[in-house]
């Protein structure tokens, strides 16, 4: 007999197999699904390894096969392995990352009255009871079913009276959440000719119009017809039926796919002239691709190159010959970019270059059209798989690049639900796994990135300038905004903006008055402007001018964020609304103040001061469908707004060449959260949204507003000093011992008493510390525990502990995570 290692979909067995025999009418393979007994109840799993040896005295057998062929290759269950050890997730959670979407299926529990049971002399409890008297008139009721109609300890109730053999119990699937499209169609047995013939002979009664209209229709048309497509016409099943009992038509069930990209229209382009930059980064990427793609020579680890391009340097240009190259040589590549907002133009440019060959993949697709890329692309029929970080695991066969645009966003890491991994770091271990090249863009680049590429980890490829726009590099025109002082004609200018000099000299206005200026400039000259603001909203709070009391959350501890255009309070975090109230709750008075800055309230800011401007908005609160992200964009790449105003989703990686003036509201939004990467992440989005001027031949110019102009944060950015900010920060992550001179885990814990919250979180330290004292770890820390930053959360309180160590999944590997725990391994945050 063989036995086979299965990974089961339940979350307290952290990276473990469990060991079931194989019945020898199941043929199967590595990475089959499998139905499997798992204690009472019967679930879903993944094969691992087969033996013949079991690894536990006593096995059950595997129920069935779901799929018939495997789902996963031996990369795939590899890299599931290297996941969970890694995030300390289970098995089957990080495996199921790479499967079809919709194939994680409940089991159902069915209860029926025994029908031979004997009422007379049984006592039952209430509970009992209840359960009984709902059967009495029920065939058979699912648990949840139960559970609605008899409410507490129906389930125990249900098992008890299975015991006492006066109810049955059954297992049954439930149904897929998505599955294939099929449709069906109605095509001629008989030719064209015989089909007219009979029409003309009035083979076909003349009463039975529907069957006229149905030949009619076959007639005219080169193949077979939707039923749908009938139904318009006026041709119902019945008149279908008849001519099929005739034997003059057949009805055809046929697999049609849903294809996000189905109704677009890409003009081909071919490739453009490399720069003298591009080249030299191109020559290393080519070469290396060729000694990946040699199976003689011998890899030691996944080549990774860290190309750091400032913005509009052309690093989309190479990710394009760098598939151009993987597809001459037979093999095939993957594309992630941070936000979805991202892929139309993405999409555009590489479905210019592979036309129909291009898939996409993106949490904003209907599971349908999910499904069916999948197993599209499953089926090698793409050379291009772009899409955010859960494209990385789409199952393209014959890997052979992968490509992180924006490689520092922080939308690569995921937070909810586990495994909680960076695409990053999962992407250099499957080109490991698959002898990938990888390449990690960026204009900025996380500073871990950098620290090892600086170390040789990663390859480093720069391209230190902005492709020149005319022959003699330079930008062919000029705009009413070109700085009079810029040092590169190529990049935005930044002027930097202290509005506390606009405050001493009565300035109260949102905009200072250099960049009222340069806007009125801007639209006057037909130009485009956007002006970026990292908050949603009208107002960050609301405040009681007599007593002082915020109107804040009643389930988190936050500020209500006041939203014009509906009239409401919003909470950012669990999204409770309330009206706006007239007076105070507090103290009844009526002066109540409209506080901070969003959104919202910059848009009705340039309404009010430049009132034929054409404004578009570009937040979370305006995105409602799949494609309003491009529909946005498309408004504005089409010249129908003069002004794009946004949260950082405009930041990123758009190119919108008529755009000439940027201006940031508020630079100090972020700049002082007390997380280490605080600095990070505001020098990296206001290099990124100042890149998103200037990118057309007219140039442009960037206008920054703090409170903190000489802050190092916001001096290397006006200088776009990538280099000087890098420098600066990594001394004070050495400091500290901050990643990357180390790594962290942090582990969070919630509850709805905020005093158990504290004593829960307290026992884990000790707990820890007591671990590290132990295991003799002395580069291992234990920091805290300390409430969140934002303490209460959607009613629960939350207290957390931050270990520091080499390598802290290796430390937390052997401690037990109970209910209520949140386990965090390289979190991107510590707020």
């Amino acid at each position: 007999m063989r036995f086979a290692e299965v990974a089961v979909d339940t979350p307290w067995t952290r990276n473990r197999t469990f060991t079931y025999s194989i019945p020898g009418h199941i043929n199967l393979e590595l990475a089959h699904s499998v139905w499997v007994p798992f204690g009472p109840r019967r679930l879903q799993g993944i094969v691992f390894d087969i033996t013949d040896t079991p690894s536990v005295q006593e096995t059950k057998d595997i129920i069935s096969v779901i799929d018939p062929s495997p789902l996963l290759t031996s990369a795939h269950l590899a890299l599931a392995r290297w996941i969970s050890q890694r995030y300390l997730a289970s098995l089957f959670d990080s495996t199921a990352l790479m499967l079809p979407p919709g194939f994680r299926r409940r089991v159902l529990t069915e209860y029926a009255l025994d029908p031979n049971w004997d009422s007379s002399s049984l006592v039952l409890t209430p509970a009992q009871s209840k359960v009984v008297e709902h059967l009495r008139d029920e065939e058979s009721s699912e648990l949840r079913s139960i559970k609605r109609a008899v409410g507490a300890g129906a389930a125990s109730a249900a098992e008890q009276l299975v015991r006492r053999g006066i109810l049955t119990r059954e297992w049954r699937w439930a149904r897929p959440m998505v599955g294939p499209k099929f449709l069906s169609t109605v095509r001629l047995v008989v030719s064209k000719e015989e089909a007219s013939v009979l029409l003309h002979a009035n083979a076909i009664r003349k009463n039975a119009v529907q069957q006229v209209r149905l030949v009619e229709a076959l007639v005219e048309c080169d193949g077979p017809v939707p039923v749908p497509e009938l139904r318009e016409r006026g041709v119902g099943p019945v008149a279908v039926r008849a001519l099929e009992a005739r034997g003059l038509v057949v009805i055809d069930r046929v697999r049609v796919y849903r294809d996000p990209l189905g109704s677009r229209q890409y003009q081909a382009t071919r490739p453009h002239d490399l720069t003298e930059a591009q080249t030299r980064a191109w020559d290393s990427i080519s070469g290396a691709m060729d000694r990946v793609a040699d199976p003689s020579i011998r890899r030691e680890g996944p080549v990774v190159f860290l190309l750091r391009g400032v913005t509009g340097s052309g690093k989309t240009e190479l990710y394009l010959w760098a598939l151009e190259k993987a597809v001459a040589q037979g093999r095939r590549g993957l594309v992630l970019v941070p936000e979805i907002s991202l892929t139309p133009q993405t999409i555009q440019r590489f479905s210019g270059r592979f036309p129909g060959r291009v898939a996409v993949l993106h949490s904003r697709l209907s599971p349908g059209e999910q499904f069916d890329e999948w197993w599209r692309i499953k089926e090698g029929e793409f050379d291009v798989v772009i899409g955010s970080r859960s494209a990385l695991f789409a199952p393209q066969p014959d890997l052979g690049l992968i490509v992180l645009d924006e490689e520092h966003d922080s939308s690569y890491k995921q937070t909810e639900p586990v495994p909680r991994y960076h695409a990053r770091d999962v992407a250099i271990e499957l080109a490991r796994l698959t002898g990938s090249v990888v390449i990690l863009g960026s204009a900025t680049p996380d500073l871990s990135s950098f620290h090892r590429a600086t170390r040789d980890e990663f390859q480093l490829l720069e391209l230190p300038a902005r492709i020149a726009l005319n022959g003699d590099g330079a930008p062919s025109g000029q705009s009413s905004l070109a700085w009079e002082d810029s040092h590169d004609t190529r990049l935005p200018g930044v002027k930097v903006v202290d509005m506390r000099g606009e405050l001493r000299d009565g300035n109260r206005s949102i905009f200072s008055r250099a960049l009222s200026e340069a806007m009125s400039r801007a639209l006057d000259s037909k130009e485009q402007v956007i002006l970026f603001m990292n908050r949603r909203g009208s107002a960050t709070f609301v405040q009681c001018r007599e007593c002082g009391f915020v109107l804040r959350c009643r389930r988190c501890d936050v500020s209500l964020t006041y939203h014009s255009t509906r009239e409401n309070l919003i909470c950012h975090h669990c999204g409770f609304r309330a009206p706006t109230p007239g007076t105070c709750p507090e103290c009844g008075s009526g002066r109540m103040s409209y506080l901070g800055t969003g959104t919202q309230r910059v848009e009705e800011e340039v309404l009010r001061r430049f009132p034929g401007a054409r404004v578009l908005r570009w937040d979370r609160d305006v995105i409602k469908g799949k494609v309003s992200h491009e529909e946005i964009l498309d408004k504005f790449l089409a010249r129908q707004a003069d002004v794009l105003i946004g949260t950082q989703m405009i930041a990123k990686g758009l190119h919108i060449p008529a755009v000439t003036l940027v201006g940031v509201i508020s630079a100090d939004v972020g700049l002082n959260f007390p997380d280490f990467r605080a600095g990070e992440r505001a020098f990296q989005v206001l290099t990124q949204v100042a890149g998103r001027a200037g990118r057309g031949p007219l140039g442009g110019r960037v206008i920054v507003q703090t409170f903190n102009p000489h802050h190092y944060v916001i001096e290397a950015a006006s200088r776009h000093d990538y280099t000087g900010f890098y420098q600066q920060e990594i001394r004070y992550r050495r400091q500290n011992r901050y990643p990357p001179f180390s790594r962290l885990a942090r582990l969070v814990y919630s509850h709805a008493n905020a005093a158990r919250a504290e004593t829960e979180t307290y026992r884990m330290a000790t707990r820890l510390r007591a671990k590290r004292a132990e295991s003799g770890a002395p580069e291992t820390d234990i920091l805290g525990p300390v409430p969140c930053f934002v303490r209460r959360v959607r009613g629960r309180y939350r207290w957390q502990i931050v270990v520091r160590a080499p390598t802290p999944e290796t430390f937390l590997q052997d401690i037990a995570i109970p209910d209520g725990w949140a386990l965090d391994i390289d979190p991107i945050a510590l707020l």
